[in-house]
Formats: C-alpha cells, structure tokens, sequence
C-alpha cells in the first residue's frame, strides 16, 4: 500500500479518485453515488465539482431534479493522466 502514499503526496485523493471513477463508470453517474464511492461528503462533493466545471473537466446535464455528471474531453485526459501515474506508482 505504499503506492497510495505516495500518490496522496502528489495529488489530493478525493478529486482525483472522483475524475478516475467519473472516467470509469459503466452508467450515469450522479454527485450523491460520486459522493458514495469516494468515501466523501456530498456537499464536499460538488464543492469540488463546481471547480472541476469552472476548469472545464466536468459538465452537469440537468435531468428532472438530477444533474448527470460527464467527464469533458479535457476531464477525460486529465483523468488518463492521473490513471498513468497512479499505475507507475
């Protein structure tokens, strides 16, 4: 377990484990289920999404009473990268 240590020297765990697992998912992907899977807050949780959309990652798509949350062309780079330099580690 010593590669998550030194990743979490790197990078912040939550944002990037939530573009990791946006990058990931098989289905839509909600902020509550994100919140879920990253062991986080859900207010926590869009805090870092609304950053996340004002740097272009993520984009919310209004459905009903829920935003569908999708990764950018950008986000989906980003989250690549994050993935090749956890898998070195």
């Amino acid at each position: 377990m010593q590669n998550k240590e030194i990743f979490r020297v790197f990078f912040r765990e939550k944002p990037a484990m939530m573009l990791i697992n946006l990058k990931n998912a098989k289905g839509e992907v909600y902020a509550s289920s994100l919140a879920k899977t990253v062991d986080c807050t859900y207010s926590h949780v869009v805090k870092i999404l609304q950053a996340m959309q004002k740097a272009g990652l993520v984009n919310f798509e209004k459905q009903g009473r829920l935003k569908l949350l999708t990764l950018t062309k950008s986000g989906s780079e980003v989250a690549d990268h994050i993935s090749g330099v956890m898998n070195l580690l």
